[in-house]
């Protein structure tokens, strides 16, 4: 089985009720409307989250944020201006704004983070250290005889 579809303990963050947000969007009429699809694989300490971001300046049109431990990219992908001829115009590409929020490990690093655009993917690396053992800090103490 390939290590982008092994569910690691990065992926063991999201709650049951989480998958309930796509069926809200489904019926709000928002599917796919507004969504960047994503992948997610877990390394060796760090998170690396790719999404599709195809036709974007990344310098203008893409957001990358942090906050409440959740990772929100927004992007927006502009209209080139044309003119129709006498047979028409026709566009199945999409334009406008697109977003997609993801929960952060509890451990992850969000100083740390860091995001590069190649061939129309928006790569996002985010460190997550390893959990110190329980027992890493734990220290005997010495009892002396009075």
């Amino acid at each position: 089985m390939s290590e982008l579809l092994r569910r690691g303990p990065f992926f063991d963050r999201r709650m049951p009720f989480e998958m309930a947000e796509p069926f809200r969007r489904l019926f709000e009429g928002e599917m796919d409307k507004g969504m960047i699809r994503v992948e997610e694989e877990s390394r060796e300490n760090e998170l690396c989250i790719r999404a599709e971001l195809p036709g974007v300046d990344p310098d203008q049109d893409i957001d990358i944020s942090v906050a409440d431990g959740v990772l929100t990219i927004t992007a927006e992908r502009r209209q080139e201006e044309r003119h129709e001829d006498k047979e028409g115009f026709r566009s199945e590409f999409r334009y406008g704004s697109f977003y997609r929020s993801l929960p952060l490990p509890a451990n992850a690093t969000a100083e740390d983070i860091s995001a590069s655009y190649k061939d129309g993917v928006l790569e996002i690396t985010v460190p997550v250290p390893q959990p110190a053992d329980a027992d890493s800090g734990k220290r005997r103490i010495q009892i002396n005889r009075a």
